[in-house]
């Protein structure tokens, strides 16, 4: 039976391929962006947040079976957006949304997080994120913006490890989920594979056990099973789907 699915990010790069994956399924996907999507909508801002939410409720009042929060920036001159964003616009997404999702028979949610979790960072900013005090986030970001990204990611995957397992949640049998890409060739990273320095830090950052980055559609396959699994037994993970980054880096985690 096809399913309703709600996707943020998906006018572009992994977003718009899971999307076109679970249309090919038969699922009817709602998406969400800045611009060119049904749903169109600044989540760096509370107002955009409201806004998503507000669509979503019109545009599926009988509910949503999944919620794919995969909106997201890389922008080294965007600190403060990048963790309003990345982690504030996420977690507004997946929260906000929970009712419909309660709504579904089997309902799944999934946020689009990073290797880049691994990578040091400021630990107070991510405090700041977990204790969803976004202001105090954005001002401590705005004095070390150069972690911007991975501090945005590493609150995302604790938030889920974190939610994940409550009643609400997992207790009402909505099912969360994160993966951790790493390397993914998308208009995002294109214009940092064009630079040479760049690209010598991320073979440094992501080093990887097989030939070649990620396209979009390999990591859609991922998470389009994540977001209609039938098993009620996946919950509160953050799978790795790197090429082998996480286990050169951390050969010992388990």
């Amino acid at each position: 039976m096809a399913r309703t699915i709600l996707i943020t990010g998906a006018a572009s790069g992994i977003g718009r391929a899971t999307a076109a994956l679970c249309e090919a399924a038969g699922d009817r996907v709602i998406g969400a962006d800045i611009r060119d999507a049904e749903i169109e909508a600044d989540l760096g801002t509370a107002e955009g947040r409201a806004k998503l939410v507000a669509e979503a409720e019109r545009l599926a009042p009988g509910g949503l079976d999944a919620v794919l929060a995969g909106a997201g920036i890389s922008k080294g001159d965007m600190p403060r957006e990048t963790i309003a964003i990345n982690y504030f616009g996420a977690v507004a997404t997946l929260e906000g949304l929970r009712p419909l999702l309660a709504k579904s028979e089997r309902p799944r949610a999934v946020a689009i997080c990073s290797t880049a979790a691994m990578l040091p960072g400021n630990d107070g900013v991510v405090e700041s994120c977990l204790a969803g005090n976004e202001a105090q986030a954005l001002e401590r970001i705005a004095a070390a913006p150069q972690t911007a990204y991975p501090d945005s990611k590493r609150a995302l995957a604790r938030w889920v490890r974190q939610t994940a397992g409550k009643p609400e949640w997992a207790g009402a049998g909505i099912l969360l989920n994160g993966v951790g890409p790493g390397v993914v060739e998308t208009p995002m990273t294109a214009p940092l594979l064009q630079m040479p320095e760049m690209v010598e830090m991320i073979h440094q950052s992501n080093p990887i056990a097989v030939e070649g980055y990620a396209a979009p559609e390999e990591i859609a396959e991922l998470l389009g099973f994540l977001l209609g699994f039938r098993n009620h037994y996946l919950v509160g993970q953050i799978i790795y789907i790197d090429g082998g980054t996480d286990i050169i880096l951390r050969p010992g985690a388990i």
